[in-house]
Formats: C-alpha cells, structure tokens, sequence
C-alpha cells in the first residue's frame, strides 16, 4: 500500500470543506485500484495504490482503503457519497470487469458500504469529463495544430487496455461519451505491421486495436519484432521492461518496439478525430506514453495520426496533446460526483432532513430513520405494513415517523424522498428482469427501465426528422395508420388523436383489412407505420401497397431495418426487448411518447388553421369516415366482410 498525504488538483486551501463529509474517489483499473478522499472541492487527501491481485474482491479493497490510518485521518468514517471509474463498459447494475476478475453488483455494493450514493462510470468518461479543466501546464502539445473552440474533443489512453472516449459541447456543458473504441478491429499501414498482425493471429482469432496499443500489446510486438529480426527464442519482456530498455537504448529491438506502439497509436488517434470530428483535439492519457518521455516525442505518432490520405490537411489542423497532470481522473470523477449530488440536492433533501430530526424522535421513530436511511429505494415501494413489519414497529409508529419531519404522511413522504434522491442513490439505467426478484424489485427495475429508455430517446432524438414527420401530417388529406401485433393498441391511440385534431384517419387491426385500406389511398395521403422490428412481411407488402398507390410512408420503427430503407421519413426508435414474457414492452411505451410528440406538435402548430377550420366545414360524420367499423364489419366500397 502506498498513501501520500494531500494533494491539491483544483480549487484551494480557502474552498470550505463539504458539509456532508468526505468524498470517497475511485479510479479502479485492471492492474491498480486508485482511492481518495476529496474533503473539499479539488483537494484530495489519504491517495493511496493498492493492487488488484491482493485482493479478492472490490468491496475488500475498499474497506482496506477506508480503515486505513491515513483514511481514517482524513474522515472515512463520514463518507456518505462516492464515485468510481471503472475501466469497463458500465450498462446495468452488475459490473464484471474484463481485464479483472472481480464483479459486484452497483446497489448491492451500496448498501454493503452504507452509501447514500455510489456512483459508478467508466474511467475514460471520467477522464473525459478532466480534459475542459486541465490547465496549460497540464498538457504537453505534441505535433502542430490548433484546437477550435467549443469543438468536439477526443481522447485516448493506453495502459491495460485502450481506453477511447470523447467530450461533446452542448450549451453550458459537456457530455462525456461512453465507448467501447478500443476493441475495433486493427487495421495494419505498412509491412511491418502486417508482420506484427500475422504473429498475433497466432495466438487470438479477433485482434482489436487494444491488442496491439496498450501494456500487453506492447509486450506482443516486442515478441513479433524479435521472430521479424531473426530472433525466435528471445526471452519475452514485460512492458516496463521494454520500455526502460529503450529509453537507456540497451536493446534495438525495444526501441523499434516503442516506434511500432506509437505508430499505431498514431494511425488510432487518426481515426478517432476523423469519426468524432474532435476539431478542439485529441488528448492522450493512460499509464504508458507519459514514460516513454522523448522517445514518444520523437515517434512516428503525429506523422500517423496526419496520414489519412486525402484527409491529411484536415488532421493536420487537428491538435494532439499528451495529459501530464497527475490524477486527472480523479479530476473528472469529482466532476461528475459534483453534478449528480448538484442535481440531487436541487430537489428535496428529504435524507439529511431525517438525519437533522432523528435526535427528537423516540427510540421506535429512530428504528424507522435508520431503516429509511440505510434502504431509501425499499421506502418508496413498500405498502406501509410492510414498511412495519421490516423496521420492527406499528404502523403509527411509521406515521408519526413522517409528521416528525414534516410531512403529512407516508404517500407525501414517498414523493419528497423520489424527488430528493433523483440523481442520488437511485441509478437510472437498464437493469434485467430476474424470476428471482421481489415485488419491490421488480417494480423498482420496471419504472427504472422505462425512464432509462425515455431518457436516452430524449437524447437520440432526430429532431429534424421529427418536424419533416409533423408537416408531413399537417398537409395529408387522409392518414392511413398500419400496425400489427402488440402496436396496434398503439396505432388505435393514434387515430383517437388523429380525428381529435380532425385529421382523416383509418385504422384496421386485421393485416388483410390494412393491405385492401392501403390500396385505395391517393397522392397527398400518409401512411404511418408503426413497428418494433420494421421486417414483418404482412407490415412491408402493405407499405408497398401504399407506395404503388403514391402515399407517402412516415415510419415509427427501428434503424437499419427493411421499413426504415423505405421509408419516405423516418422517426428511429431503437431498443431491445427480452425475449421472457415478463420482460416489459418499453417499446410500446415508447412509441406512444413518440406519437404524443407528434399529436401535441400538430396541435401547436396548426390549433388556429383547425379551428377556423371546423366552423366553415363540419367534418363528416363518425360513421362516414373512410374505414371506420359499422356493426363490428369492415365497410369497403359498399360491400360487407
């Protein structure tokens, strides 16, 4: 274990120290588990080095770290929130590490510290989320170049593996992006890496370029090398040990060894900048190129990075920069901390209201505060005799455990301590359904689920197809809705806001009805199709139907598929569905929102044309609009069905 006292990366000696005590930081990689406790804004103090292998599990290290000496001193017994970054995909509440054996579940791992929050990001998010606050003398420019303000910026880092990550401005902000880059496939630029390309698919089927451009990819094209100068049995070296060879310029292998990972991680960087368009830069971080000092300086790396063909102007405006400041991701994760506990605190602080009263309530109200403090998430979907049963007291027990803090009762009490943990201890994101949970579980990952895929349509919206999709509909003389299967209920909602609206519109459940309604459709007329997988046959032969007939196809459905390749507009809406029959239809829910953004956008835009509309012409009666059911039958040009 190796603990340095205090270090200051932000902020100053003046910035008051939090008045919920400590922060605990975490940056846990596949060799090293970095901890620290930030006491005040960007002072960080007890940093301590413990190696993954000595331990078996995350939660044991984390306890190592806490009751240290060094931790203890500086407040670990008050640490109520804390953030790790992971270098792992982050995607549910369970987190396997891939360069590590262990795995823990995010809530469970809460609990078991007795956080009120625990939040959990991948490293290089958290690294990505430092680049906006580093300082000039916290970064070395390598190469030419000039950042463009408030451009995309990329970033890259090599160590275990290769970490790949990018921030987006947006507004006032920026938005870290997630990403997996580093397991792309490795694209060879010269003979010598072709060699190098050849020896590894010796020993893997898929070489990414994290095989190649981190610490064990260094140790692989050292082996390569040594096969390539007619050296076969020379004795394999560790990572550091090629690159203090090289630096001392004891072994010509080594040293071609450390120019073969730059170039690579040149040509790697190139194509980073050029996917995000990072004008404002490409940033360099992880454990291995700021050793490599001067070597790394003099490398092919900006020479690669620029060589992109008919693109070499374009990355030659593009700057790179190698990160030198220490612990930056502890930078970033403090960041990201800050803003979540930011937005929970602008909500009601129902938790610390608990904690201030618990000193005047009586000994079974405490029962019921420490039970709420240690399970605020089993608080909101409980029944209150259950609430009862689990703290151990009377249902008037629990009751006055609300009054005490100044709220009516229980129902008022649960919607403070939502809106209060919003950001907090709730983690919205996707988790599996499991025939082992228990209602409240369930109920906790169904309504979880669900704002999770609301949130990330939000931000996946196209915004510019979604006003294409409004006019398309604000000038159809008739709106034809197709659907099958479990978006017909959908499509039936459509229509009821269709004729509200008093749009023409028809809607037949049976596909055999849809195809013969489609068929007598006319230029100027819609249809809106609405489907999960955009590939049903039935779905596709009454869209060409429609088509043939000169309508205009607007598509609810998923990207890539045969409906969206047909589509004349397309509103995209992409999420998986389990395939066990208790794993909720969010895709319904999904496109209910969406056509309640389309039924409210018409509304907006046109309530004054309609209304004036509606007093010069009544529109037709319910039972003369095309298609509508009479008797429970279908009524097509005067014959029964």
């Amino acid at each position: 274990m190796r603990i340095d006292e205090r270090t200051e990366v932000a902020g100053g000696e003046a910035a008051d120290r939090f008045s919920d005590g400590p922060r605990l930081l975490a940056d846990i990689g596949g060799t090293n588990a970095r901890f620290v406790l930030e006491t005040r804004q960007g002072h960080l103090e007890a940093i301590c080095v413990l190696p993954c292998d000595d331990y078996a599990s995350l939660l044991d290290a984390i306890n190592a770290y806490m009751h240290s000496e060094d931790a203890r001193a500086a407040g670990s017994a008050r640490v109520r929130h804390a953030a790790i970054a992971i270098a792992n995909p982050i995607d549910d509440d369970t987190i396997r590490m891939m360069n590590h054996h262990w795995f823990f579940s995010i809530e469970a791992m809460r609990e078991a510290l007795g956080l009120d929050t625990l939040l959990v990001v991948n490293d290089f998010t958290a690294l990505a989320m430092a680049l906006p606050y580093l300082r000039a003398d916290q970064r070395v420019q390598i190469g030419g170049g000039m950042a463009r303000a408030d451009s995309v910026i990329g970033l890259l880092g090599s160590g275990t593996g290769l970490g790949v990550s990018g921030m987006i401005p947006a507004e006032d902000r920026w938005i870290a992006l997630g990403s997996e880059g580093g397991h792309v496939s490795f694209a060879p630029c010269d003979q010598r890496e072709m060699d190098v390309l050849s020896y590894a698919w010796r020993e893997l089927s898929h070489v990414s370029a994290e095989r190649l451009a981190s610490g064990r990819g260094l140790e692989l094209i050292y082996r390569a090398l040594a096969e390539r100068a007619g050296q076969p049995d020379a004795q394999p070296l560790l990572a550091f040990e090629i690159t203090s060879r090289a630096l001392a310029g004891d072994c010509e292998i080594c040293i071609e060894a450390i120019d073969c990972f730059c170039a690579i991680l040149g040509s790697i960087a190139g194509n980073v900048a050029m996917t995000l368009g990072a004008l404002g830069g490409i940033y360099i971080g992880g454990g291995i190129v700021p050793r490599l000092g001067p070597l790394f300086e003099r490398s092919q790396f900006r020479a690669r990075f620029e060589q992109k063909g008919r693109l070499n102007e374009y990355l030659a405006q593009i700057p790179t920069f190698l990160i030198t400041a220490e612990l930056p991701t502890f930078l970033g994760i403090a960041a990201i901390l800050a803003q979540k506990l930011k937005r929970a605190n602008s909500g009601a602080p129902v938790l610390e209201s608990v904690r201030q009263a618990r000193g005047r309530m009586s000994p079974s109200e405490c029962k019921v505060a420490d039970w709420v403090l240690k399970e605020p998430n089993a608080m909101l979907t409980l029944p209150i005799a259950e609430i009862a049963q689990r703290v151990g007291v009377s249902q008037p027990t629990v009751m006055r455990f609300c009054r005490s803090i100044g709220v009516q009762g229980l129902a008022d009490f649960k919607l403070k301590l939502a809106s209060g943990l919003t950001g907090g201890a709730i983690t919205v994101s996707h988790c599996h359904v499991e025939i082992s949970d228990t209602d409240a579980e369930l109920a906790r990952k169904v309504l979880g689920n669900n704002a999770s895929a609301a949130l990330a349509m939000r931000d996946m919206l196209d915004v510019k197809a979604l006003t294409e999709a409004i006019e398309l509909l604000r000038g159809a003389n008739r709106v034809e809705l197709l659907a099958v299967g479990s978006a017909r209920v959908v499509a039936d909602d459509m229509q009821q806001k269709l004729l509200n609206l008093g749009i023409v519109s028809s809607f037949f459940a049976d596909p055999q009805a849809q195809e013969m309604s489609a068929a007598m459709l006319k230029p100027g007329d819609v249809a809106l199709v609405i489907s999960r997988s955009g590939a049903l046959p039935d779905l596709l032969r009454t869209v060409k139907v429609a088509q043939a007939c000169g309508a205009r196809v607007l598509a609810i459905t998923a990207s890539g598929s045969p409906l969206a390749r047909v589509a004349d507009v397309l509103l995209t809406l992409n999420h998986p569905e389990g395939s066990l029959n208790f794993v909720p239809m969010i895709v319904r829910l999904l496109q209910l929102m969406v056509l309640d953004i389309l039924s409210v956008g018409l509304a907006r835009r046109d309530t004054a044309h309609r209304t004036s509309a509606s007093t010069s012409a009544a529109l037709p009666e319910a039972g003369q609009l095309h298609g509508m059911r009479i008797s429970g039958k279908l009524k097509f040009g005067g014959h029964l069905e």
